[in-house]
């Protein structure tokens, strides 16, 4: 698929401000491909669709991660866990975008998991990093980025695990995961 025609059929689904952080998204993710060396095609699709269902009704959200029996800690976490998920499984549906790497970015993108791939944790930091966010920390990770992806990750993972505490909401496993993963890789 065509960026193109990507970006009007992701703009149907998104409200402007949501549209622009998708752009910013996109444009982050690209010159991060470039510097790591992986797949435009790839990148630019995961990117333009990461928050494909960020707009769906919960309920039909939770009744696709039924229906599908994506994991059930999904409907344990918030629902801010779900547009990941589900919006990996209707890019797929309504799009028609089968590549797996495609959709693990996607589907991926909001919680991180253990090992990674550079596609995935590209798209990952991008959310994070993009030109049109701006809290306590972003600088940081952002010139992290730039020399060290994993340590870009770190820093993004552990912020976001100390806000999530602050507020007194659980972690998702998988953030954990990737967390202790990019840890102990370092050790080694």
């Amino acid at each position: 698929m065509e960026r193109d025609s990507a970006l009007q059929i992701i703009q149907s689904q998104l409200p402007e401000k949501r549209y622009i952080h998708t752009v910013g998204v996109l444009e982050t993710a690209v010159l991060l491909a470039e510097k790591y060396k992986v797949e435009r095609e790839k990148i630019e699709l995961a990117a333009i669709f990461h928050d494909y269902a960020k707009y769906r009704p919960i309920a039909e959200m939770k009744l696709i991660v039924s229906e599908q029996k994506m994991s059930d800690k999904l409907l344990s976490y918030g629902s801010e866990l779900l547009h990941a998920p589900v919006g990996a499984y209707l890019v797929q549906k309504e799009v028609g975008i089968d590549d797996e790497d495609v959709l693990d970015g996607i589907r991926y993108h909001t919680t991180g998991r253990a090992n990674m791939t550079l596609l995935e944790k590209i798209i990952y930091i991008s959310d994070y990093i993009e030109p049109n966010r701006s809290f306590k920390g972003v600088e940081e990770v952002r010139k992290l980025a730039e020399k060290d992806l994993d340590q870009a990750l770190i820093t993004a993972i552990s912020n976001t695990i100390q806000f999530l505490v602050k507020k007194r909401q659980p972690v998702f496993p998988d953030t954990l995961a990737a967390y202790n993963h990019l840890i102990l890789k370092e050790e080694f």
